[in-house]
């Protein structure tokens, strides 16, 4: 429960450094040590930070065609660095549980925890933009209230989701539960997997 907990805290700090920006090309400032666990969350989390804005971006009614395709592409981009950080997560989780044996009647889980701390970083960022909805000056009271009602639900769930995650890590170590990593294998960004892509080299 305490590591969950650290780690719902890195993703906060590194949303609350993007906010005083809240700029997709502002670059972070990471503190933590290269390859370390926490360098690859708050590095996650950024990306999660600068993808929340692009997908507001793409959403503007009055969007010039040509730029709503350069930010689709960048999404796409950013999408995958998302899912590749995510893996590299499971990569340090696999390391650590490397020679735990599971029970012969250990449970499996439907998600890995570098997936499920996926949703944690996620879960933080809702947090913070239905806050400010709550505050919104230019928002009628019905508005704010209702937000208001909305963030007393993330909160809540965000403090099951760091017990559930900080259960997984702890039944992992003791054999549990298996720790299986299946890896996502995209396929829309493989130009020998997207029938588009290779489609036009074939036909180049």
């Amino acid at each position: 429960m305490q590591e969950s907990q650290h780690y719902n805290q890195v993703f906060t700090d590194c949303t609350a450094q993007y906010q005083q920006w809240a700029n997709p090309d502002a670059s972070p400032q990471n503190p933590f040590e290269v390859d370390t666990l926490e360098h690859l969350l708050y590095q996650k989390n950024w990306i999660d930070n600068v993808q929340w804005d692009l997908e507001d971006l793409i959403r503007d009614p009055h969007i010039v065609p040509e730029e709503a395709l350069q930010l689709k592409r960048r999404i796409d981009a950013s999408n995958q660095l998302r899912t590749d950080l995510v893996e590299k997560i499971d990569d340090l989780f696999l390391v650590r549980y490397q020679t735990i044996s599971p029970d012969p009647d250990a449970r499996l889980n439907t998600e890995s925890i570098a997936w499920a701390l996926d949703r944690l970083s996620i879960l933080v960022l809702k947090i913070f933009h239905m806050q400010v909805q709550t505050r919104r000056g230019d928002a009628e009271p019905a508005h704010r209230v209702r937000c208001q009602q909305k963030l007393d639900v993330l909160h809540s769930q965000q403090q099951d989701l760091i017990r559930a995650i900080g259960e997984l890590i702890e039944d992992i170590g003791a054999g549990k539960r298996i720790f299986k990593v299946y890896r996502q294998m995209k396929m829309y960004n493989d130009p020998t997997l997207n029938p588009v892509l290779y489609g036009q080299k074939s036909h180049g």
